[in-house]
Order: structure tokens, then C-alpha cells, then sequence
């Protein structure tokens, strides 16, 4: 019995010794698959401050990226192929504009210096019979994302004033310089059949998976009367699409800004559709802001944007440039207002008109609001920052072009993001806020019109588009100036453009990984032409005699 029993002790201290050993075996087992498999990230953020404006999280993290997103946010130790040390610095989404003109490897390598990973259009726009051919040029030779929305102004311009070749509509939205050298597309009423041949334009645009509708009716407050603005965007709800709009009457006064500003949006609340109020930095800004603000708070997916500057840029010929509005109207003197950023002189009345009608498309720069607003604007709920950028000759040159090369030009569009840093920095505007309005905010409201690539940027998030910049927030600032545009913003340690570092301690990389902001291309076409009978069949009872909407017959004459 006591043989058994220590027999059986015996064995019950040898099978714990062996399950000692078999457990020693696994620990080490598993310490070394762990070091041989140990992820390895793309890139590594290490030790920055992590900013994600949708969840508010903010907190010392490390961020690994794989195969273009965000894999990982960790305080653990991450390893990558690349580390990017972000002691000190900010890591925050990518900054997103949607005013960008500057379509262009130039103008896209000066965002990029300045922190844009995204770059649209919803203004001026791009043709839209040109939608396909527009995105298909960019791949593969672009740094930022872009997108482009399809042009009300270029769709007038091509049925009023005769179709351009197909060089200039490539353009994109900088083939509004030639197309405005005629003035059908601003004052011209158009009849019926016009008025649906550019709302088929439209469509077009919008088909091939355009985001949107660009509309310059403040540029064409004479030729596009209210109900083709209405049918504008109705355009845009069928495909659940906003309509941004440089709104009639801008540049105004208060009350003119704010009227155009209703106009867009009681169209899109009737419609049901999505709107962008366009840089309402102008008289009036505090009603335009409460209007946007109440609509959001009812479910309203309608908002705005502004930017840093007291001064915007347009051509010389916009019509609310003219002697009539801007001196008899409003009041104004060329001599204290419009300057010409080439030369830095500001314009009299002589010279205006001399320079207009030689050179009728030539950039300008307009001051119009007092500068201690600027920072007043940044700290409003729900606004995104834009930056209108109109770009400088030469416009189509090569990416890497020295900037000393680069003709003058208004300074937001090398220093919008810079600018809104260094002014939150300097009036203690809370970082979170910054960051919202330069990139989530845009990347929400667009997301919201179901569209996929703005879903998934905007964000600091596991699963997101690995869109990023890493900046010092003491130390990044603009540097450009109205008499030194194109000098670039500093203090960005480093920008990721899907994933890929496509700039490094304030140089640009030769990475072209940009990708495209567009929805599918749509199986078919969703234009409805206006017709007498079409209005009549949903709207009256039995109306006689002829239509009298947008488009006459005789074209309003």
C-alpha cells in the first residue's frame, strides 16, 4: 500500500515537472512566434499627440499604418518599416478643402505643403460632359485626393456662348478664365430649350460621379433667374447631391449676402437636398451662420464655409465688380479695395476699366471685411475651412517648379491652413475645434451624402484612410503674404496621403498616390427636361396658355 502510494506520488511529481517543462516550452514557444511574427506597420507615428475630432479623442498614442489606413492606435510600442517621431506634434486627420481651384500638379503641391490631402472643387466645377475624362488624367500623377464638382457656370457657358475645345474644358475649373472672355454665360436668359440643355449638361456631370453642383450665381445674377437656380439643384437632389453656391448677391451688403444665401438654402430644404453656403466671410456672416446652424440642428445636412483672410480674389470682369455696383451701389473705391497682386498697386476707376478690357479674366485681389473678423470666424460650430485657391500662372507647369516661379496670387491658397493654426494659436482657439473645421466637417457632411471616400477620411480612426498630418503647434504658420502668395506654409513635420508619406519636415516627396473623391458612375441618366405640360400635370389643375417659368421661349427678351 505505501509502495502504491508513493508510486503514485512519484508519478504525480514527475507529470508536474512535466507539465512545468511542457509549459516553459510554450512560454518561450510563444515569446518567440511573438517576435518573429510581431506586426510590422507601413509607417509608425510614435508619440504624438492623437487627434480625432468625430469620437473627441485626445491623448499621447502611437499609430500604425498598413496598407494605406489606420491599423492601430496603441500607447504600446508599434514597429514599421518607417517611424516618424511625433514628440510634440499633433497628429490629426488630413486637411480637407473643398474650394480648391487649383487643380493643377502645381497647385497640389502647394497645397500639400500646407497640409491638404484632399482637394475639391464645388464652385467653379469642371464641365460636366468632361466628368470621366476630368478623373481619369489624375491617376498616378496626382499627391492629393481630388475631386471635382460639375459646373453650372461652364454648362451655361457651353450652350449660351458656343462649346471651347476640349483642351480648355480639361482644364477643369481653370477653363472658367477663357470661358469668361464672353458674356452669354453670365447675362444671358435662356429659353426653354437652352435652359434644359444645361440642365442636361448637369447631368452629365453628375452620372459620370461627380460629388456635386458648382454655381457661380453670384457671378450670373443677371442671366439666371430664380426658377433655373431652383431647377439647378433639383438637378443635384435627384442624385441626393449639394448644390454649393457662390450665392447671388455676394459680394453685398448684409442684407443682399443673406438673400442669397436663403435662396440656396430654401431651395435645398424644399428639395430635400444637401447645400454648401460658400465662403460666407462677408457682411451679414452672423444670420447666415445662425440660419446654417438651426437648419443642422433640425436634421438639415446644409452648411458653410469660410476663410482666414479679410480679402478674396475673383476676375476682373465679376459683374459685382463693376463701376455701377461696387462704387455707385456699394459705396466702394477701387483705390482702397482692388489690387493687383503682379504688381501690388491698387486700381482707380481708369485703370480698372483699361485693365478689364484688355485682360477681362485677369486674378485680382478684393478687400472686403475688416481683418480682427478673421479669427472671429474660426471659432464658429460646424463651419469648414476653405481656401478658394485661384492659383497663379504658371498654372499647368511642372509639380516641382520652383515657388519662386510662381507668378503672385491671393495668399490663402498656399496658406489657408497655416493661417487658421497660427490664428487659433495666437487667440486661444481650442485645437479640436481647428482640427473639425479643417477636416472633419467637411469629410461628415459629405459622408452624409453617401459618398464612400469622405466617410472614411476626416478621421483619426482604426479602419480609416490613412490621410494625416503631423505638425508642430507651435510652430506651424503661413508665410505667404499678398505681396509673397505662393511662399509656403512651415512647421509640418510630415503629411501621409493614403498611407504613403508624401511629405517629410516641409519638403514634397515625388509621391502621386491621390486618389479619387467621386461617386460610381450612375447606369443611367436621371434628367427630366421642363416641359408646360410636365409643370402643369403636377402642379395645377389645368393651366392654359403658355409656361412662363425660367425659360421662356423668347429667352426673357
Amino acid at each position: 500500500m505505501k509502495e502504491n502510494l508513493h508510486w503514485g506520488y512519484r508519478n504525480e511529481k514527475l507529470g508536474h515537472k512535466r507539465f512545468a517543462g511542457l509549459a516553459l516550452i510554450a512560454v518561450l514557444a510563444t515569446t518567440l512566434s511573438s517576435q518573429v511574427f510581431a506586426k510590422t506597420y507601413d509607417v509608425v507615428i510614435n508619440n504624438g499627440r492623437v487627434m480625432d475630432p468625430e469620437t473627441v479623442y485626445d491623448d499621447i498614442a502611437n499609430v500604425g499604418i498598413k496598407d494605406g489606413r489606420i491599423a492601430e492606435i496603441s500607447k504600446k510600442p508599434l514597429k514599421g518599416a518607417k517611424t516618424i517621431d511625433a514628440s510634440g506634434h499633433i497628429v490629426a486627420p488630413g486637411f480637407i478643402d473643398t474650394h480648391f481651384h487649383w487643380q493643377t500638379p502645381i497647385g497640389y503641391r502647394v497645397g500639400l505643403r500646407d497640409g491638404m490631402t484632399s482637394a475639391m472643387d464645388f464652385e467653379a466645377g469642371c464641365a460636366g460632359s468632361f466628368i470621366s475624362a476630368w478623373y481619369e488624367a489624375r491617376p498616378g500623377v496626382t499627391q492629393v485626393n481630388y475631386g471635382c464638382a460639375v459646373s453650372h457656370e461652364l454648362a451655361r457657358s457651353m450652350v449660351l456662348d458656343g462649346r471651347m475645345s476640349d483642351e480648355i474644358y480639361m482644364r477643369g475649373p481653370i477653363a472658367a478664365l477663357e470661358a469668361r472672355k464672353k458674356s452669354g454665360w453670365s447675362v444671358t436668359r435662356p429659353n426653354l430649350e437652352q435652359g434644359n440643355a444645361i440642365l442636361e449638361e448637369l447631368d452629365k456631370g453628375l452620372q459620370a460621379g461627380a460629388p456635386g453642383i458648382g454655381s457661380t450665381v453670384g457671378y450670373m445674377r443677371e442671366g439666371v433667374s430664380s426658377r433655373e437656380m431652383f431647377e439647378v439643384q433639383k438637378v443635384g437632389a435627384r442624385y441626393g447631391r449639394p448644390t454649393g453656391a457662390h450665392t447671388r448677391y455676394t459680394l453685398g451688403n448684409d442684407t443682399t449676402e443673406n438673400n442669397g444665401a436663403q435662396e440656396l438654402i430654401a431651395n435645398a430644404m424644399a428639395l430635400g437636398a444637401p447645400a454648401i453656403v460658400l465662403h460666407f466671410n462677408n457682411p451679414g456672416w452672423r444670420l447666415a451662420h445662425e440660419m446654417i446652424s438651426r437648419l443642422q440642428s433640425q436634421g438639415f445636412n446644409i452648411w458653410g464655409e469660410v476663410y482666414p483672410y479679410a480679402a478674396g480674389s475673383t476676375t476682373l470682369n465679376a459683374s459685382f465688380l463693376q463701376p455701377d455696383s461696387w462704387v455707385e451701389q456699394m459705396g466702394n473705391r477701387y483705390e482702397d479695395t482692388v489690387q493687383d497682386p503682379v504688381t501690388g498697386k491698387f486700381y482707380t476707376l481708369e485703370t480698372f476699366k483699361a485693365d478689364t478690357a484688355s485682360n477681362p479674366t485677369k486674378p485680382i485681389v478684393v478687400f472686403k471685411m475688416p481683418a480682427e473678423d478673421t479669427p472671429k470666424w474660426l471659432t464658429l460650430k460646424g463651419v469648414t475651412v476653405a481656401s478658394d485657391a485661384l492659383g497663379a500662372e504658371p498654372y499647368f507647369g511642372p509639380w516641382d517648379i520652383p515657388l519662386e516661379k510662381i507668378g503672385n496670387m491671393h495668399p490663402r491658397a498656399a496658406g489657408t491652413r497655416g493661417a487658421t493654426i497660427r490664428l487659433g494659436r495666437e487667440h486661444n482657439i481650442p485645437m479640436m475645434q481647428l482640427i473639425s473645421i479643417l477636416s472633419y466637417n467637411a469629410a461628415k457632411h459629405l459622408g452624409d451624402t453617401g459618398l464612400k471616400a469622405m466617410q472614411e477620411r476626416g478621421r483619426i480612426q482604426k479602419g480609416m484612410v490613412a490621410d494625416i498630418v503631423v505638425f508642430d503647434p507651435k510652430r506651424f504658420t503661413d508665410n505667404s503674404t499678398y505681396s509673397q502668395g505662393a511662399a509656403p506654409s512651415t512647421g509640418m513635420k510630415a503629411v501621409l496621403v493614403n498611407g504613403q508619406v508624401a511629405l517629410r519636415d516641409d519638403k514634397v516627396l515625388p509621391v502621386f498616390v491621390g486618389q479619387p473623391i467621386r461617386f460610381e458612375p450612375a447606369a443611367k441618366p436621371r434628367f427630366q427636361p421642363i416641359s408646360l405640360e410636365g409643370w402643369n400635370n403636377e402642379f395645377s389643375t389645368g393651366m392654359p396658355e403658355t409656361f412662363t417659368g425660367a425659360f421662356p421661349k423668347d429667352g426673357g427678351k
